[in-house]
């Protein structure tokens, strides 16, 4: 026999089809003072022969079935209402981009919708305390040794996907970031795990740590423009001016393009600017058509990376790497994507491919077919665009409380501090007062008292949760938020260990759960101490992907005497996962219906 341990990701909903069976709670013959009033009676499953629970005896007299002590099955309780509890990470930088250490609680003001909140509880996260963190779940494999376990087992912690825009780079841009992308990744902490996407969606690599992987993934980011250049069109147009002719009604811009035309194509003839009307027309309308047309493919795609990235267990970052890009009437999908981050508590950090910059005051790529009447024009037009290019770029980052990087020829300074993880952190939480339950947005503004010569960032809002007619799916919604989290929640005390049993054909991974009672608040009805346990357990594999999991709802009536008892040694429970050898990350989440309190642990596993 073998034992293990390892810690998790994602969860599926749906009742485990586990089975219970019940011994003495306390390893030892019951207290014939108990006057529970049943039998002990094993329930087993042609799957599994082990137990899974260390709980009361059971009654199996039907005319007693209301005087069951506690049942392990899909119960319609009523759950009672969370506190809605908002949790915010900031970082703190001096003037050198430097995160500040040991600020107190005192230091920091929060504000939701302009109102001052009370910081409910604090927390600094360093890198020495996420390897405490990392030591102890490693801990929880049975056979770990006392020093913290195998050290070579790492447990993900924070996902980066690093976004290339590759339908906007140009090759120069292409090359220099992925030179300067190799040297960051070299950089990366062992708990990280990084994903490379495109916006054009040729180039996809899932979340790993594996360097080499990743290296030969940035071999294949090169400029994909979805659309054919314009460069040696007549008249040339961009997406700039065309918006600004098109969508805003810039008669100006017009004429400057309509003087083109009739330089390039009619080598100065104006007796025909009817003529050069019409080809003008054809030309913007054909521009701003195939600019709408790769913006929205880049949201798209986008939108999915963010989809991929909101499934990931642990703290959530998405680089986009980018020129910038004009925007037309396309401010919803902006929003959209913002939105979808806020939701998800992804934040998005932004990296100008282009550097350290000089405007191009006469691009190279833009056919000269203008007169020296528009040079002039031309080139404040292309300098406009330039400038303008990087706003979506900076909107992305401000929306979601991430960071912008740019005018930097440190292509790889600026991607390690825009992807790695700081030095220091804290982490704030506060319950918003006389919060509606109406799904809205609501913004948070944290700022420092008396530092103002610090940069905060911070998530910028967070969303209300939104009534719900039945509360166990608002229960459900609290737990699944808690599983994709690794933060670890004391509400309740739990412990948990991990196992590992080999057979000839497969690999049972079991969790067992040892959770205090003397904390949670039971209801007192009929005589008995009432309340339930949902117990939500998940398994992730060690880049985060979701392998299996399940849900055990634990409903008890305690008699006095028994919860006197159970007070004092707490309550464990079994669950059991058939897997293959390999390391995993275990997740898992208590909460209770009486009081909505909560509990959260990681656990970690290594199967030879």
């Amino acid at each position: 026999m073998t034992f293990g341990s390892h810690c998790g990701r994602g969860i599926l909903w749906f009742s485990l089809a586990a089975w219970i069976s019940t011994t003495a709670l306390w390893g030892q013959t019951q207290d014939p003072s108990a006057k529970t009033d049943t039998q002990t009676t094993p329930a087993t499953n042609a799957t599994d022969k082990t137990p899974t629970s260390s709980l009361p005896p059971q009654n199996t007299d039907k005319k007693s079935e209301n005087k069951q002590e506690v049942s392990m099955q899909d119960t319609g309780a009523t759950f009672k209402v969370r506190v809605n509890l908002v949790q915010v990470r900031v970082v703190v930088r001096d003037s050198s981009d430097k995160t500040v250490e040991n600020l107190k609680r005192e230091d920091f003001l929060v504000y939701d919708q302009g109102k001052l909140q009370t910081v409910s509880s604090f927390g600094v996260e360093t890198a020495s305390s996420r390897r405490a963190k990392a030591e102890a779940a490693a801990k929880t494999q049975e056979n770990a040794d006392e020093k913290g376990g195998d050290a070579k087992l790492s447990l993900p912690e924070r996902f980066v996907a690093v976004v290339y825009d590759d339908t906007h780079l140009t090759m120069q841009d292409a090359v220099y970031v992925r030179s300067s992308a190799g040297k960051f990744l070299d950089t990366i902490s062992p708990s990280d795990r990084v994903g490379i996407y495109t916006t054009s969606g040729e180039v996809k690599q899932e979340f790993t740590s594996d360097l080499a992987v990743l290296k030969k993934t940035l071999m294949g980011i090169s400029p994909r423009s979805l659309l054919p250049s314009g460069a040696t069109e007549c008249p040339y147009v961009d997406y700039y001016m065309a918006d600004l002719i098109e969508n805003k009604s810039d008669s100006q811009a017009f004429n400057v393009v309509v003087a083109d035309t009739i330089q390039c194509a009619f080598n100065g003839d104006n007796s025909k600017v009817q003529q050069a009307q019409a080809i003008a027309h054809s030309a913007i309308f054909r521009e701003l058509n195939a600019g709408d047309t790769e913006n929205s493919f880049t949201y798209r795609h986008l939108e999915d990376i963010l989809r991929r990235l909101a499934g990931m267990p642990g703290e959530r970052v998405m680089l986009l790497v980018s020129p910038g890009f004009q925007q037309a009437e396309q401010y919803l999908d902006q929003m959209g994507i913002i939105e979808r981050a806020n939701r998800a508590n992804v934040v998005i950090n932004t990296l100008d491919a282009r550097g350290l910059y000089t405007p191009d005051m006469g691009d190279i790529s833009r056919n000269s077919n203008g007169s020296a009447l528009t040079a002039g024009y031309d080139s404040s037009y292309r300098l406009a665009a330039q400038m303008q290019a990087a706003n979506v770029l900076r909107d992305f980052a401000s929306g979601t409380g991430g960071t912008y990087f740019g005018n930097s020829n440190d292509i790889t300074g600026g991607m390690k501090l825009l992807a790695s993880a700081p030095e220091t952190s804290y982490v704030l939480s506060f319950s918003p007062q006389n919060q509606k339950m109406d799904g809205r947005y609501h913004t948070i503004k944290v700022t420092l008292a008396g530092k103002q010569k610090y940069s905060v960032q911070a998530r910028r809002g967070y969303y209300a949760p939104k009534k719900v007619n039945d509360p166990q799916e608002l229960a459900k919604a609290e737990i699944q938020e808690a599983v994709f989290s690794q933060e670890e929640m004391e509400d309740l005390p739990l412990d948990l260990q991990t196992q590992y049993f080999k057979t000839e054909t497969a690999v049972k991974l079991s969790v067992v759960s040892h959770v205090g009672v003397k904390s949670i608040h039971f209801r007192k009805a009929d005589g008995r101490n009432v309340d339930n346990l949902t117990l939500a357990t998940v398994i992730f594999d060690e880049n985060g992907n979701y392998v299996t999991g399940g849900e055990k709802i634990l409903e008890m009536k305690l008699l006095d005497t028994t919860y006197e008892k159970m007070s004092r040694t707490g309550l464990t429970v079994k669950s059991s996962f058939d897997v293959k050898p390999g390391r995993y990350l275990v997740r898992q989440v208590v909460r209770d219906s009486e009081g909505a309190q909560m509990a959260a642990r990681n656990g970690a596993v290594e199967i030879p």
